[in-house]
Order: C-alpha cells, then structure tokens, then sequence
C-alpha cells in the first residue's frame, strides 16, 4: 500500500509543476500587469516602471519563473493589493470557512446522494426512480446563486428559520481558537457557539450540495443498475442470501468505486461552486477572496488561490486513488 501512495504522489509532482507555468504565465498575459493593479489610480508609466524593477518584473522571463517557483515553496505569495496584508495570512483566515462550508456540503450530497441512487436503482423505471431522476436534472439544471436567493427568501427573510448570512450571530461571545467556529465551540465547550455555527452552515451548504448530490444520484443509480444484472448477484439470490447481506457485501462494495470518484472529483469543484454560495450568504471563505481578487485584479492573491485549489484538488485525487485501493485491492497492483 506504501509503493502505491508513493507513485501516485510522483505522479502528482508533474501535474502541480504544469499548472504552476500556466498560472505565471496566464497571470502574465492579463492586461495591465501586477504593478498597474499594485498602483491602482496612482499608476504613472515612471511609477509602473519603478515597481516592476522592484519585483523583478523586468528580468528575462524564465528568471522570474523559477523565482516565483522558489517563492511559492517557501509559502510566500506577496501582498494582497487589495487589504496590503500578506496573502498566506488572508488565505489562513479564510480556508477554515470554506473548509467548514465544502464538508457540511459534502456530507449533505452523500447523505442524501448515494441512498436515493440506490433507491431509485432497486425500484427502476417505477414513480421512485421517476421522481428521482427529475429531481436530479431539476437540482444540476437551476443555478446556485439563484437556489441561493431563492432559499434566503423564503427561509431566513420569510420564515425566520435560518440566518440569512455570515458564519455566527453578530454579538455572539464566541472564543476563536482554530478557525473552525463548529469545532472551536467544541474545543471550548461553548456549546451556544456550537449551535449557531452549526445554523448558519445549514442554507449554504444545504444550497451547495445541489450539483454534486444531483450527480452522485446519478452515478450511484447508474453503478447499482450495472451491479444488479451481474451473474454473481443472481448467483447470490439463489442461494438464498437475506437481501440486506447482498447489498451491503455485493451489490453496494462493488458499486462504491465510480462513486468514490464522483465524491472525489465533486470535492475537488466545491471550492469554485463556493465562489457563488458564498458571495450570496456573505460567507468570508476562499471563494469570496477569489471573487474580490477578480473584481479588484488582485494578482498575488489570484494565482495563490489558484495554486491552492490546485493542489487540494491533486490531493483529494490521491485520496480518491487510496480509497481505491481500500475498496478493491486488485488497483494497487495495477
């Protein structure tokens, strides 16, 4: 099992090495420049000039890649142009809430994902399986900021049951200690804090779930389907074994590898459906420092983001990768 998450971690070196050229090379090409950006109203020729010296702008090409290279491993991705503050110490502040955010959405879609695949798979082509395929095109066809408004209508302004947005109830006397506010009142045993962190996750991450349960319902029905015509699952029932142990030890373990991938990859896109949900539920995450950085050119905070998603995105792929190996030992040799 170590040799196979060695070479999938090899393997991911080359892939985080050819997004970082295109990241350079993207932010590059963008009009302006970092420095006019930098300067904002105050950018003179003689000014973007001076600037672009200081940051090494100005030296051959290949010279500022590898700088930026060394720069990026050692943590350190400039200044915002936005706040002046570094852009590690924004993205640490940030991460914790769109971290909280990706995986109350996670657990909601495969909460509610892979039952209602398996659902609508055991009763196919009947009102169960009907209805659950038109509410999977219903959840993938309407778009997040519009379900976002629509659910803060009608919940929190309407019906009061939810805040309308941010994290935790202005004047809440909540002690931070990781970020994490659900975990934090836990740590702290502020157990109110607890509860109202809690609340606030339910709208936003209920709303970001939409896509990706939609899509696990479908690969989980798709994936049972294609399990229940096997030999070996009518071989089963010959046999006389009681329904329950034929899902659990067949039909589901056996389905579980094209849904692992699809849970996977779904992780890996929550972080660009954030942008969305959390400027509608005024949520100060990731996805909200990426769409300010768009709004205002922010470079260094842009591709420091970009990078970052990125990199969770190979990792939750190695995840997916050992999880492969856990479900069916047959990949590791592979």
């Amino acid at each position: 099992m170590l040799r196979f998450v060695v070479r999938r971690l090899l393997q991911a070196i080359p892939t985080l090495l050819i997004l970082s050229i295109l990241v350079f090379a993207w932010l590059r090409a963008l009009p302006g420049g970092p420095a006019t950006a930098m300067l904002g109203d105050k950018a003179t020729p003689e000014k973007v000039k001076d600037l672009n010296h200081i940051l090494g702008l100005d030296q051959p090409i290949y010279v500022q890649y590898f700088k930026f290279l060394g720069r990026m491993f050692t943590g350190d991705f400039g200044v915002s142009s936005t706040t002046q503050q570094t852009v590690l110490s924004e993205i640490g502040y940030a991460l914790p809430a769109t971290i909280e955010l990706g995986m109350t959405a996670l657990f909601f879609a495969i909460l509610f994902g892979i039952p209602l695949g398996y659902m609508a798979a055991r009763f196919h082509g009947r009102t169960v399986d009907t209805s659950v395929v038109i509410g999977t095109l219903v959840g993938i066809a309407v778009p997040v900021f519009f379900l976002g408004y629509l659910v803060k209508r009608i919940f929190a302004e309407g019906l009061a049951w939810f805040p309308s947005s941010g994290r935790q109830s202005i004047g809440l006397d909540a002690t931070p200690v990781t970020g994490f506010n659900v975990l934090d009142g836990i740590l702290t045993g502020e157990w109110d804090a607890t509860g109202d962190a809690l609340w606030h996750l339910v709208m936003p991450g209920l709303v970001l779930a939409t896509i990706p349960a939609a899509v696990i319902v479908r690969i989980t029905r798709a994936s049972v389907l294609d399990v229940l015509n096997e030999d070996f699952i009518r071989t089963a029932e010959s046999k006389g074994l009681a329904r329950s142990t034929i899902s659990r030890r067949h039909v589901l373990r056996n389905a579980l590898l094209p849904v692992a991938t699809t849970i996977g990859l779904q992780t890996g896109l929550l972080l660009g459906g954030a942008v969305l949900t959390e400027k509608v539920f005024n949520w100060r995450g990731i996805g909200y420092l990426l769409a300010e950085g768009i709004e205002h050119r922010d470079y260094a905070r842009l591709q420091a983001i970009i990078l970052l998603g990125a990199f969770v995105y190979v990792i939750v792929n190695l995840l997916v990768d050992i999880s492969y190996g856990i479900i069916d030992p047959r990949v590791r040799v592979r």
